[in-house]
């Protein structure tokens, strides 16, 4: 019996068509890029302090001196969220009394922001949080939009692969691109921070679902060479080129609405691929509908300028894709053995953290010293050459060093960050910058690291629940970012310490690198350091050209 990828190698690898899938699916990535990070604009919180109405009847001594100082960053700043009672300094000032001299600040009684706030324009013109004043009191709800955005992400990645599985590649995956660029138009209308938040988890749904079902997509249409280097550098890649693109939308649009609806146009461009891409052979297949994907096979073969032969698909010899799966198995069996345990904990521990320092690093660039924008965009530039990087290390070098120490890397720096003395603010940006391309190459070798090291009957379940894992960390990353409220160098530290006991952790592993994938829990690679009984050795190997389409996966942003 044969398989798709025999029956359709007179298609040749690198032809016109694979070029054309190859491109535009990864082009359908870009929005994916600003839609993710949109939130580090959108919710950005500018220097604020409490409003002084102008009709208070006061001196300009003392409206200059309306507001208490604090400490930060080594400096004496005027207090964000308090002000000196406003009735006792206006009665101050009708009697002449002169602050500092005749009245000790220090003693006053002080009040909130009982007349709102003022903004720095300097940067935003307008966010949700100068729209809605989630600033004080309220500024737990700026970190809960974007961990509300990433729950959406979490649901996403549990929906996307069984409809697509249900309902076809294509029509989910535009489909989901419709969700995401049409509740993003929604949300420019929003009137208040609850019905933005809400829209935002379904966008986050959309984002995720679209990424996943163009991973799918792309891997089942392109041939095994090419498959490769599309799920490694093609998709990753171009979501940094979005990523790219978002600081400069926002460096040019100030207002957080008209923001949001220029972001929203790549999406509606993307629509008119529904006439280039094609459905999934395979998953064409798989249902049973064998004259769809012969027509899609031969246009292919009349695009690449190859001759096609009379008879492609032979329903009594093509080999039935779903045969492969297994369901015999269930959840618990990442839980069965003492190897597989110690295994399922350190991947969840590892790709939880690693979620952590993606995110909060990017994230956080806001709160890096220098123009917010430059930052912004350094912070995707350094993701190719982290994507370059982390697919040269797989093709030639073993697993868990090459995690191991990209995560050292990008977690010592981090805890460098907090000895940069306050003047060298660059140095500490440059830092901030190695610590995201190391943790950015961890994140991009995680997904296949953790594929070889699963069997084939467990493998899905096995990246899914660690994925799953990621997805709780991306939602704790936020939090993560506002403990700098309290110290600047908290989070830094707090990342950094997490990173480097994960690549400690990382080096307990057993190494995949050239050795056969495992097809059952016995024949997994044992984790280093524990004392196992003895256990007959596995001598089942995978058939020579035999590959897991999981182990492809190494991305998921």
């Amino acid at each position: 019996m044969q398989d798709y990828d025999e029956v359709t190698a007179f298609l040749g690898e690198w032809g016109l068509f694979q070029r054309l899938i190859f491109f535009l699916l990864s082009a359908s990535i870009i929005p994916n890029g600003f839609n993710g990070m949109s939130v580090v604009f959108l919710a950005g919180t500018p220097e604020h302090h409490c409003r002084v109405p102008d009709t208070a009847n006061l001196s300009s001594v003392w409206r200059n001196h309306s507001l208490p100082l604090q400490l930060q960053d080594g400096r004496e700043v005027p207090h964000r969220c308090r002000r000196y009672r406003l009735a006792t300094i206006v009665n101050f000032s009708a009697l002449g009394l002169e602050p500092g001299r005749d009245v000790d600040l220090e003693q006053l009684e002080q009040e909130g922001c009982l007349d709102g706030w003022e903004f720095n324009r300097d940067i935003y013109l307008s966010t949700i949080v100068t729209e809605w004043s989630l600033v004080c009191e309220n500024d737990w709800k700026t970190p809960l939009t974007t961990s509300l955005f990433f729950v959406g992400v979490l649901l996403g990645s549990f929906v996307s692969g069984q409809l697509s599985d249900r309902f076809g590649r294509k029509t989910i995956l535009f489909t989901t691109m419709a969700v995401q660029t049409g509740f993003s138009f929604l949300q420019i209308f929003s009137i208040n921070w609850e019905m933005f938040t809400m829209l935002f988890v379904i966008v986050g749904m959309g984002q995720i679902s679209n990424y996943v079902v163009a991973f799918i997509l792309g891997t089942e249409i392109l041939g095994k060479s090419v498959r490769i280097i599309f799920s490694t550098l093609g998709v990753c890649i171009f979501y940094a080129f979005g990523y790219m693109l978002l600081p400069l939308f926002a460096h040019f649009i100030r207002d957080w609405r008209m923001l949001l609806l220029a972001l929203t146009v790549p999406g509606v461009l993307c629509f008119p691929l529904w006439w280039f891409i094609p459905e999934s052979p395979r998953w064409l297949i798989s249902q049973g509908r064998f004259k769809e994907a012969e027509v899609i096979i031969r246009r292919a073969a009349k695009i690449n300028g190859i001759i096609a032969p009379s008879t492609i698909f032979d329903s009594s010899e093509l080999q039935d894709l779903s045969s492969k799966k297994q369901q015999s198995h269930s959840i618990l069996d990442l839980l069965r053995t003492q190897n597989i345990r110690m295994v399922t904990i350190m991947s969840i521990i590892l790709w939880m953290t690693i979620s952590v320092g993606y995110f909060g690093l990017s994230l956080d660039t806001p709160n890096l010293h220098g123009n917010v924008y430059l930052n912004c965009f350094l912070s995707a530039v350094v993701e190719v050459p982290a994507y370059v990087l982390a697919w040269l290390l797989l093709q030639h070098l073993p697993r868990r060093y090459s995690m191991a120490t990209a995560l050292f890397l990008g977690g010592s720096v981090l805890l460098f960050v907090q000895l940069v003395p306050p003047d060298l603010y660059y140095l500490a940006t440059i830092l901030v910058m190695v610590g995201k391309f190391g943790v950015t190459a961890a994140f991009s070798m995680v997904y296949v690291y953790t594929a070889e090291l699963y069997p084939t009957v467990v493998r899905n379940m096995g990246v899914g629940v660690s994925s799953t894992a990621s997805r709780l960390g991306s939602i704790l990353s936020p939090y993560f970012i506002y403990l700098g409220a309290y110290d600047r160098f908290l989070p830094y530290i707090l990342m950094g310490s997490l990173t480097i006991l994960t690549a400690i952790l990382t080096l307990f592993l057993p190494e995949s690198f050239g050795t056969p994938l495992p097809d059952t829990i016995d024949q997994m690679l044992r984790v280093k350091g524990i004392k196992y009984r003895q256990t007959p050795s596995h001598t089942r190997m995978l058939k020579d050209g035999e590959e897991s389409p999981t182990v492809l996966k190494n991305t998921g942003f």
